[in-house]
């Protein structure tokens, strides 16, 4: 077999097991699988960091006969022994699982042996992580067909994406709605993990039907902290635009349902503290509003921040809907005329546009 014909194989290995979520065993270091991961994949290391370490030094100061000597008595005796059953018991819960360490080295060559002398047997990845993960860069490289759904904030363009079958949600992936106020109460992932999740997402799209446009929200370069793959920026910003419309009434009290009473809950389960719940929900809407001072404007900042501080007031009696007053004020005066910019560049590009009924309809129509 040539080398051409084994990465074509490797390939359609890599599509089955992404698109079919088959299990993934990672015995890389804790640190290496903080840095980068797939999706649902567990890691179960054959070294720990400070071990990982140890070993690496070694190799630089004395080769790699003598890093691998000393990797084999880090991970020995009853450790070792420890080691293989924790991979066994999962093995026997992930039937078809995958093996894999970082290039498909001495790890997990070492980790199949080790189960295959105590009677379990597992397939490795060839190439391990690092084949993986080029893979999933060509995958983002042919992002198929985009649909841009558009909208101004608070109009349900996530509630309207999720009933689609044919989307990726860039927001969820991203663990943050996108505004300056669209922190969750959850860290979002590594820049690498979101990539890897995005890949799988389009990839499972790709394999139901290539020639089927995708939907996704319309966003900007960033999502928090997260940038959007450049090969899906360039398709988004190339894509038909549908837009969204909805009155600023409802948008309001959909952000208010979505942004603090529905954090708030989940706050309240996070700390099981009333008290504790309210004060880091407020802490964190009024480091949100700061973070946007500047283009508010000294007068318009302070204005909001009085309204905001009313309304965590109110939400502690009970009343949420005191929040709608910033809101409103803040989709009017901020948001609304910076997305109305935005738009206007993209006007030659918008194909339809209508109320949540009409765009559903249309999208379910134009992507099968």
């Amino acid at each position: 077999m040539n080398a051409s014909s084994a990465g074509q194989d490797h390939h359609r290995l890599f599509a089955n097991i992404f698109a079919e979520g088959l299990p993934l065993l990672d015995v890389r270091a804790p640190v290496e699988f903080a840095q980068g991961a797939f999706p649902g994949a567990v890691n179960l290391p054959i070294l720990n960091d400070a071990e990982r370490e140890k070993v690496g030094i070694c190799y630089q100061q004395q080769g790699p006969e003598a890093a691998e000597e000393l990797g084999h008595r880090l991970v020995s005796g009853e450790y070792r022994a420890a080691l293989i059953q924790t991979w066994q018991t999962f093995l026997a819960a992930n039937p078809g699982a995958w093996l894999y360490c970082f290039r498909g080295g001495k790890r997990s060559q070492l980790a199949e042996a080790w189960l295959r002398a105590e009677g379990s047997q597992v397939q490795r990845i060839p190439g391990g992580y690092k084949a993986l993960r080029h893979y999933l860069l060509g995958v983002l490289a042919a992002t198929p067909p985009l649909l841009v759904l558009a909208g101004k904030t608070g109009c349900g363009k996530t509630d309207l994406l999720v009933g689609l079958a044919r989307q990726v949600d860039l927001e969820q992936r991203a663990n943050h709605r996108g505004s300056a106020f669209g922190k969750q109460i959850d860290p979002q992932p590594a820049q690498i993990d979101f990539e890897n999740a995005l890949a799988v997402d389009f990839l499972r799209q790709a394999r139901q039907d290539p020639r089927l446009p995708v939907v996704v929200e319309d966003e900007g370069r960033a999502i928090g902290r997260l940038s959007v793959p450049l090969p899906v920026q360039a398709k988004m910003k190339a894509a038909p635009v549908i837009l969204l419309e909805d009155h600023i009434n409802c948008r309001s009290e959909r952000i208010c349902n979505e942004y603090i009473v529905a954090q708030f809950a989940a706050l309240l389960a996070r700390h099981g503290d009333e008290a504790l719940a309210h004060a880091s929900h407020e802490a964190a809407f009024l480091e949100s509003l700061a973070a946007v001072q500047k283009r508010l404007g000294g007068v318009a900042y302070q204005r909001l921040r009085s309204s905001m501080t009313m309304a965590f007031q109110a939400q502690r009696q009970g009343d949420f809907a005191q929040h709608q007053i910033w809101i409103t004020d803040l989709l009017g005066n901020y948001y609304d005329p910076m997305y109305e910019y935005q738009l206007n560049n993209k006007a030659e590009r918008i194909v339809f546009r209508g109320d949540f009924a009409a765009v559903t309809a249309y999208l379910r129509e134009h992507t099968g």
